[in-house]
């Protein structure tokens, strides 16, 4: 009995395991009114559900494509804003020609939260083989990951 008990909680929330659309009034109020207030010139906003605390919106400011997410209190926890490549800081891309000869920069964003400093996630591909990388302003990577398709291995760097 517990065993089946277990199970049926793995199974409920392996479910709640990806991001779930949502319709605009599915979404709290607070995180509403506190995603109006931070970004009021936003246009085109797609909401989901990150997990059962967080929201995430996506939304374009100007010619600018940018996500942002909320805790459910409303309380903004995090942005990303897609900039181009030759906007990556000198350091930044120093670091990628040194470490990742030979790879092309897919994606550039730069992330922004209230309690780290702003860093830089890049999407980098040579061939087949696929990154996602993250570094600090000074050009240190902070993390990469191999991109499998849906599978993705985790590597953090000292």
């Amino acid at each position: 009995m517990k065993t089946a008990c277990v199970l049926c909680l793995v199974i409920l929330m392996s479910g709640f395991s990806s991001a779930q659309k949502l319709k605009e009034s599915e979404v709290p109020e607070a995180v509403k009114n506190a995603f109006h207030q931070k970004f009021s010139g936003a246009k085109e906003v797609k909401w989901s559900k990150e997990s059962a605390a967080e929201f995430e919106a996506e939304f374009e400011v100007g010619e600018q494509e940018q996500s942002a997410t909320f805790d459910n209190t409303g309380k903004w926890t995090g942005t990303e804003t897609e900039i181009k490549k030759s906007e990556l800081p000198a350091t930044v891309q120093a670091t990628i020609s040194k470490e990742f000869s030979g790879y092309k920069i897919d994606e550039a964003e730069k992330a922004e939260s209230p309690d780290k400093d702003s860093f830089y996630e890049v999407e980098l591909k040579n061939g087949k083989l696929k990154y996602e990388v993250q570094l600090s302003g000074d050009g240190k990577v902070i993390r990469k990951e191999e991109m499998k398709g849906k599978k993705e291995k985790t590597k953090k760097s000292n």
